[in-house]
């Protein structure tokens, strides 16, 4: 303890007595007080700025900007001040030490632009869609970017202090390509439902073709959610199927409803070759306009496609308001002309095969 005391005596006599260092120790405090004026100076000036520009759209959306601003103007008076306190003494070791914790400070400022930025993209964006994946990927990029600042700035602070970050870099370069390939379903998924985002193949609520439905199920049906991992669509059956994302980017996605719920509906139909053709046209184009949701523009219109082994092949092609009717249009229609047809006396040919059975005459 009394040597404690001593060497602490000894300090004080060799601070107290040194003219060089009380000159430094002044200009010193005299840098700190100046540097302190000029934070509450430029403190009141940014306080009148703001309220300047409050009325602009760009920053009452954006209100983190003017505590950005603060921080940063603080950051300058800090370093300014520091980096001339550091040169008086002209210590090499605490002006490592200086430089080192203002990088790690300065990760703050830039962690908070980075939130304002993935803040202004997800207004932008997320909240323009119906899915909520766009959510989820922006909070985990929010996460992501303040591990990879702080571990940036943890690693450039070591650096400056001397320390050797090599081994901590191999090291982490060998940890993240074991986990990328325990993790490389996943992270392909993740890295689809991204994709998914920025292509926008289909949205919540499309009505697409389903090929991965159980067999003899309906193959066609709704998107009901886009998450992170998987994309998940209710068929007509009421069967909700659960796709991997990186399954739907590697397969032609059929999407009904991307551009309008409007679509073109084909029906096929045979009618025997001695039928008449442009009676049966116009019954066709007559049983099309009674279904309610069958577009009278553009018309529905009947073309011949081909003559067959027994049939002159019909098409009767048709514009319906609701894409999900498809099936119903289908089956109404088919029904119908069936009916009508059968009264107009329009033979709706089947295969048929003549056999003549010939007996031949007995050896004599």
């Amino acid at each position: 303890m009394n040597r404690i005391i001593d060497r602490l005596n000894t300090l004080w006599t060799y601070v107290t007595t040194n003219p060089v260092f009380l000159k430094g120790l002044a200009e010193a405090v005299l840098i700190v007080v100046l540097s302190a004026a000029a934070w509450l100076i430029l403190r009141r000036v940014l306080k009148l700025l703001e309220k300047r520009l409050q009325k602009v759209p760009f920053f009452q959306s954006n209100t983190g900007i003017f505590g950005l601003i603060r921080v940063a103007v603080f950051y300058a008076v800090f370093i300014v001040g520091g980096t001339l306190i550091i040169d008086l003494f002209d210590i090499p070791t605490i002006g490592d030490f200086f430089y080192a914790v203002l990088v790690v400070l300065m990760a703050v400022p830039v962690k908070r632009f980075v939130d304002i930025l993935i803040d202004y993209l997800e207004k932008g964006i997320a909240a323009k869609t119906e899915t909520h994946v766009d959510n989820i990927i922006f909070a985990l990029l929010g996460k992501l970017s303040g591990v990879i600042i702080y571990t940036v700035a943890a690693i450039l602070a070591l650096d400056v202090l001397g320390i050797n970050v090599m081994p901590f870099v191999a090291g982490a370069g060998v940890a993240g390509l074991a986990i990328g390939f325990a993790a490389k379903d996943t992270l392909s998924n993740l890295i689809a439902g991204i994709l998914l985002i920025i292509d926008r193949p289909f949205e919540v609520g499309d009505r697409i073709e389903v090929w991965a439905a159980p067999s003899g199920s309906a193959t066609w049906g709704d998107v009901i959610d886009i998450g992170l991992r998987a994309t998940r669509i209710r068929t007509t059956d009421h069967i909700v199927v659960i796709i991997p994302n990186n399954e739907i980017m590697k397969r032609d996605i059929v999407n009904y409803t991307a551009i309008s719920s409007e679509i073109r509906v084909r029906i096929n139909i045979g009618i025997a070759y001695d039928a008449d053709v442009a009676k049966a046209k116009t019954l066709l184009r007559e049983v099309a306009r009674e279904i309610p949701w069958v577009m009278h523009r553009p018309a529905p219109k009947v073309v011949v496609r081909n003559f067959g082994e027994s049939s002159v092949d019909l098409q009767l092609r048709v514009w319906i308001e609701d894409a999900r009717k498809r099936m119903d249009t289908i089956s109404d229609i088919t029904d119908r002309i069936k009916t009508v047809f059968d009264r107009e006396k329009i033979e709706i040919p089947y295969p048929r095969r003549d056999i003549t059975i010939r007996r031949a005459a007995p050896d004599t």
